[in-house]
């Protein structure tokens, strides 16, 4: 037998609206219920010129890129600077919002804009005096070079680095939040042989030493778009990477981008200017 007596649906009506809770009336996607933050914070290494030291005046190109575009939806960007090593972990771990300066093989699982924020050209450095050129890994054999810890440089780089990371005559890795001056000295010192950096960032650090040893460079390894990479178990993730390509396309759009990349002094000959036909670091002014 059936209750059918509208006294008994009125109080099932009632009890539903008063004793459960709203998510069992209408279920919604949970990234709807969650509001952007206000503030982003974004963690990186000193890489100048695309991210530089936190609260200069100069932040980087892809740090004024990332704040640019953020604002146009009313997200403010708090920028700091830690070892790679670490901005990786604190992202990891949702302790920070991101990082910024990463090649796509630096954290592979992490959510990547569609737009980039830069391009990054990485180069084999030795001391002035060597005549070595890179020519496929069997000749690194016998060399030491110098890397970052956690660094992306090319995938056989990494791999090779991977296979005698043990062996300190061959593999050398520095860390902390400047390591580029370390490595600069040991060149300069012939402790070791070999750097790999980026061809932006050696001409920009080049510029700012008092006493800048003399390098040359020799070798292209890779180069890649660099981005600022959000990991995959924040629940913002997929909309911030949509949030800076979108930024990015209107930055474009309105000329602002081209502003700030030659704000930096690249231009669209930033490359030629760098390195030389003939190998040898050009050190003018970035």
């Amino acid at each position: 037998m059936s209750i059918r007596h509208p006294v008994f649906f009125l109080l099932i009506s009632l009890f539903s609206s008063t004793f459960l809770p709203t998510a069992a009336l209408a279920y919604s996607h949970p990234s709807e219920q969650l509001a952007l933050p206000k503030i982003i914070v974004l963690a990186a290494d000193p890489w100048c010129p695309h991210n530089c030291d936190a609260g200069s005046s100069r932040e980087g190109y892809m740090v004024d890129i990332a704040r640019q575009a953020f604002a146009l939806q009313g997200i403010d960007v708090s920028y700091v600077n830690m070892s790679w090593a670490r901005a990786l972990q604190q992202a990891q771990t949702n302790h920070i919002d991101g990082v910024i300066g990463a090649f796509k093989g630096d954290a592979k699982d992490f959510v990547y804009p569609k737009e980039s924020l830069g391009l990054s050209e990485t180069l084999f450095f030795t001391h002035q005096n060597s005549e070595w050129t890179y020519q496929g890994l069997p000749s690194l054999e016998s060399l030491t070079l110098l890397t970052i810890v956690n660094y992306f440089y090319a995938p056989d780089i990494n791999a090779y680095i991977h296979e005698h990371r043990e062996n300190q005559d061959r593999i050398l890795e520095l860390s902390g939040t400047k390591p580029l001056p370390q490595a600069l000295a040991l060149i300069h010192e012939q402790r070791a042989q070999l750097l790999l950096e980026d061809s932006q960032v050696m001409a920009w650090a080049l510029q700012s030493e008092r006493n800048p040893p003399e390098l040359r460079s020799a070798g292209k390894v890779y180069s890649a778009p660099i981005y600022a990479a959000f990991p995959p178990s924040s629940p913002h993730a997929e909309e911030l990477a949509r949030i800076l390509s979108d930024g990015v396309r209107h930055l474009r759009a309105t000329g602002d981008l081209k502003r700030i990349y030659e704000s930096y002094g690249l231009g669209d000959d930033w490359k030629a200017r760098i390195v030389s036909p003939e190998g040898a670091l050009n050190n003018s002014s970035p």
